[in-house]
């Protein structure tokens, strides 16, 4: 198969849907030759955070001259953001290479009682083996939904990461923080050190019961006193920059040492706290080999660290300031506001457009509840794919937080009206989901 071929193939396994379970990707992965045991891997659940925590991560460990691949979930642009090794997507020859050869695997194995392999699960397996092929010696693998039945969760890590805990896919990981909080857990190993930054009681009690069943040393993420080492190997502490919080330095205390000052390319609060998440993980998976991170090293990496539709601002020649981020649910909207708000100080902006369109399996109320109030307009869309939530389902929920709402179905048509009479006193937010970020012209992708 050719690139389009391979991409053709692989789009067709969606009517499959989501089948959460081990059992065959195990087969799969067994059928290839367990490509990945083959590396280090350092393995990120979390509600939100977890894309960001695994680049940084992956970049911190590239700038000490190692080798890294970065498995994230999902792509915003084109599928091969998916799939990277030093921070170049797959090529589109090796991406059509190894589809042409899983598919007599897949197809072999839909003839057993495992039945048919998903798309979750092909490109995964596509990321594993093209990390052994390139002899990565680490890979940073973002986990796609929950954890313990994630396609993801074959991998042996070194180190784990929950970024946080919220209430997402309910329909499948449960409508409570601790029955969510039981599936991300589901990444925790036996005697293998666990990163969190979760903040919810529920959550956290139920992580702490997990680890402690298997032996896995709990470090807490949480804010406070940057300055001095914690002198506690359970606690790391960030402490953000005194002036423009949400977009200035970070100084982030483990029990080993302290990195201060750290300038970072990706704006928010909560990116200060993703940040302090991989410093603490790679800081722990080095450790396995007698390693200390490099100060250096790390403002490096920080300082370059970016993500398609995380917080991206363009400022439009003469016009308005356009933002584009993902967030998805209630607690991705909740950071995202406080973002928005704190930009909107800085840059003297009026009033704000919000464009939203979301897809299933993401409650629209609690997004719309947190993004919604006090903006001037609400433009609600459908993104191209085929759980899109329906533009007016999108306006119905808006209709209590904003009395101007329309409806434009085409994500690039809803931006247009967004833009329209829109001048540098504006700021107009795509958000709601990255299949809805994912087309947006050329021109606001930064």
């Amino acid at each position: 198969m050719d690139y389009e071929e391979s991409l053709q193939y692989m789009g067709g396994l969606i009517r499959f849907g989501w089948k959460l379970g081990n059992e065959r990707i195990e087969a799969l992965a067994e059928r290839l030759g367990n490509p990945h045991r083959n590396y280090h891997v350092v393995h990120v659940a979390g509600t939100k955070g977890k894309g960001s925590t695994t680049a940084m991560s992956a970049a911190i460990l590239r700038a000490h001259g190692l080798s890294v691949g970065g498995y994230y979930s999902p792509y915003v642009y084109d599928v091969r953001e998916r799939i990277q090794v030093d921070g170049e997507p797959i090529p589109k020859a090796d991406f059509a290479r190894l589809v042409t050869r899983v598919r007599p695997h897949i197809e072999a194995l839909a003839e057993t009682d495992l039945g048919q392999t998903t798309e979750f699960e092909l490109k995964t397996i596509i990321a594993f083996l093209y990390f052994a092929q390139r002899k990565v010696e680490y890979a940073c693998v973002e986990v796609g939904i929950g954890g313990r039945m994630d396609a993801t969760n074959i991998v042996a890590p070194r180190v784990t990461v929950i970024t946080n805990i919220g209430l997402d896919h309910t329909e499948i990981l449960g409508d409570t923080h601790a029955k969510i909080a039981v599936e991300k857990a589901g990444i925790i190993k036996e005697g293998v050190p666990c990163i969190t930054a979760t903040a919810n009681p529920e959550a956290l009690a139920t992580i702490e019961r997990i680890a402690a069943e298997r032996q896995s040393p709990l470090i807490r993420v949480l804010r406070g006193a940057g300055s001095v080492p914690t002198g506690d190997p359970a606690c790391v502490y960030w402490e953000p920059a005194l002036d423009h919080k949400e977009f200035g330095p970070v100084s982030v205390a483990t029990s080993r040492r302290v990195y201060s000052g750290l300038a970072m390319r990706m704006g928010g609060l909560y990116q200060r706290e993703n940040a302090a998440c991989a410093i603490a993980a790679v800081e722990h998976a080095l450790a396995a080999d007698h390693v200390d991170l490099r100060l250096g090293a790390v403002c490096t990496a920080l300082a370059e660290t970016a993500l398609p539709g995380r917080l991206t601002v363009v400022r439009l020649d003469h016009g308005p300031l356009v933002v584009l981020d993902g967030a998805h649910n209630l607690l991705a909207a909740e950071a995202l506001s406080r973002t928005i708000a704190a930009l909107c100080r800085s840059e003297g902006i009026q009033q704000t457009r919000l464009v939203i369109g979301m897809v299933g399996g993401h409650s629209p109320d609690g997004v719309l509840a947190a993004l919604a109030p006090g903006v001037e307009r609400v433009i609600a869309c459908q993104p191209n794919w085929r759980r899109a939530q329906l533009a007016e389902a999108i306006a119905e929920a808006a209709a209590p937080y904003c009395r101007n709402i329309r409806v434009v179905h085409a994500v690039p048509l809803a931006i247009e009206s967004a833009l329209a009479g829109a001048g540098p006193d504006t700021l107009i937010l795509v958000t709601g989901s990255f299949y809805t970020v994912g087309e947006a012209p050329r021109e606001l992708r930064g």
